[in-house]
């Protein structure tokens, strides 16, 4: 099942400053709704364990992470896959990019595509993304805080 999420938020902060937090892991780690482990593999890459409950179905998803294209500070694309046993999996990408915004601050504008399947996929569109948009916005909150809001 295809999923896709646009969205933007300014944030209170140079985007020098956003931009080293959004490639900070303690950081991230901190503003993922669920995860219990982000670790860098290179210089590019990482590995994630993320707890998630859809509906009915608790699942924990390890996966991993890939940013390319990679433009300081003003962007990158993710691209990423992870596996949630007999849950499901997902897999797909984000375009991440930074803007100043007007009278001061970042505007991080982000597009989602993601492809879910298994039992996951099974529960419908709506519920998957009405999580998905709760989890994207509980992430931003977390990152307004981080990034001094």
């Amino acid at each position: 099942m295809a999923m896709t999420m646009t969205g933007e938020i300014t944030l209170p902060a140079s985007r020098q400053t956003v931009w080293d937090k959004l490639n900070d892991p303690e950081v991230l780690k901190a503003c993922i709704p669920g995860c219990q482990s982000l670790d860098r593999t290179g210089d590019n890459g990482y590995t994630a364990v993320v707890k998630l409950k859809v509906g009915p179905v608790s699942a924990t998803f390890k996966g991993s992470v890939e940013l390319q294209d990679l433009d300081p500070p003003n962007g990158y694309k993710i691209a990423g896959q992870g596996e949630g046993g007999v849950a499901g999996f997902a897999k797909g990408g984000a375009k991440v990019s930074l803007t100043d915004a007007e009278g001061g601050g970042t505007v991080l504008r982000y597009d989602v595509e993601a492809n879910v399947g298994g039992k996951i996929a099974q529960l419908g569109a709506r519920l998957i993304d009405g999580v998905a948009k709760k989890n994207a916005d509980t992430f931003f909150a977390n990152f307004v805080k981080e990034v001094g809001g």
